[in-house]
C-alpha cells in the first residue's frame, strides 16, 4: 500500500532526508522542533537533545563525510509516525550502515526520533 506524501509526517521526513543527502546544516534542522529528541530504539537512551545540541553533532558529520548518503528503502507512514528504512554509505568506508528511523511529527516538525542500527559483525 502506498503512504500519503502529502501527510505531514512524510513530508517531514522526506524533508530532513533530502537535507541530509545534501549536508545542508540549516535545511536539515529545519525540520526539527527545538526541543527534539533523538533516541536510540534500543536502550531509550536520549543522545540529543535540542535543536542546537542536534546541529554540533551532524555538523561536524556532514563537513567530514563528503560521500554521506542516506538511500531509502521503505517507508511506512502511520498517523504522527513516519517509519523508514534506510541504507548509509559514506560515514564508513568499508560499510554501509542498515538503520531504522521513527519520526514523531508534531505540527509539522520532527519532535521525536528513534532509531536502531544494525551492528557489524567483528
Amino acid at each position: 500500500m502506498e503512504y500519503d506524501k502529502s501527510s505531514p509526517a512524510a513530508i517531514a521526513a522526506q524533508g530532513q532526508l533530502d537535507a541530509y543527502n545534501r549536508r545542508s546544516i540549516d535545511d536539515f534542522c529545519q525540520w526539527y522542533a527545538n526541543d527534539v529528541q533523538l533516541i536510540e530504539l534500543g536502550t531509550g537512551e536520549v543522545f540529543c537533545e535540542g535543536k542546537q545540541a542536534m546541529r554540533e553533532r551532524y555538523s561536524p558529520m556532514f563537513e567530514k563525510h563528503t560521500n554521506l548518503y542516506c538511500k531509502l528503502v521503505n517507508r511506512v507512514v502511520c498517523g504522527n509516525f513516519t517509519f523508514d528504512e534506510e541504507m548509509v554509505s559514506g560515514i564508513h568506508p568499508e560499510r554501509i550502515v542498515h538503520a531504522v528511523a521513527v519520526y514523531e511529527v508534531i505540527d509539522g516538525l520532527i519532535k521525536r526520533a528513534w532509531f536502531v542500527r544494525e551492528k557489524p559483525n567483528r
